[in-house]
């Protein structure tokens, strides 16, 4: 078992001059564009009181978290579960994790800085007509940031449609969810699912309306 870092770099070799230097402290032309053809990123944060990490999935349009100079982002809340773990998480600690993807690229910007959570007019404004104005927008200090190489894509070919599995290898989500709750039989289909979540997603086109 691994228990000190020196057992631990014992086992890898020193990191090398480009992938320690290639680390800068705000957003440059390349980290803007990046940003600005991202449709999804993942966020992490984390609690007080030893509260598990969490890691959750944030998607809109190309550019959907905005660019508001050098040192910060902002990234609107849309509608979820309403379970809020990232948002209490990041009430109680501000650091926080940023991964953005590309489709069919291949490479991610890591992103690691502070939030602060905003609800003034000023901030919500700014997502008014692109989708629904949110009831709270992520401001990002931005500390770290980085690209990261492409080995991890490469490896799992999530990019190549000849590698993806069908639909079917697994049960819907219903399925999968009732079975781990212990609920009774399913009561809504697969494709109903997808039709009210469908309902939902053209709701938060209209400005200001809220999402069922």
């Amino acid at each position: 078992m691994i228990q000190t870092l020196d057992q631990l770099r014992a086992l890898y070799a020193a990191p090398g001059e480009r992938a320690l230097r290639k680390q800068i402290a705000h957003i440059d032309t390349h980290a803007r564009r990046f940003i600005e053809l991202s449709p999804f990123c993942v966020l992490a944060s984390s609690g007080v009181n030893g509260r598990l990490l969490d890691a959750s999935p944030r998607g809109g349009p190309p550019g959907f978290v905005k660019v508001a100079d050098a040192q910060t982002l902002l990234l609107p809340d849309s509608g979820g579960n309403n379970r809020l773990d990232t948002l209490e998480n990041l009430l109680a600690d501000p650091r926080l994790a940023l991964l953005f993807f590309i489709p069919q690229v291949q490479e991610t910007l890591r992103i690691n800085g502070r939030a602060r959570l905003r609800d003034e007019p000023a901030y919500l404004d700014r997502f008014a007509h692109e989708r629904q104005r949110p009831r709270l927008v992520i401001e990002i200090e931005v500390h770290e940031l980085y690209l990261h190489c492409a080995k991890a894509f490469m490896r799992s070919q999530l990019w190549a449609p000849g590698t993806w599995p069908q639909r079917d290898a697994l049960p819907s989500m219903n399925e999968m969810i009732h079975d781990q709750t212990g609920a009774g039989p399913v009561t809504e289909s697969a494709e109903a699912m997808r039709a009210r979540y469908e309902t939902q997603l053209r709701a938060e086109t209209t400005p200001d309306k809220e999402t069922p």
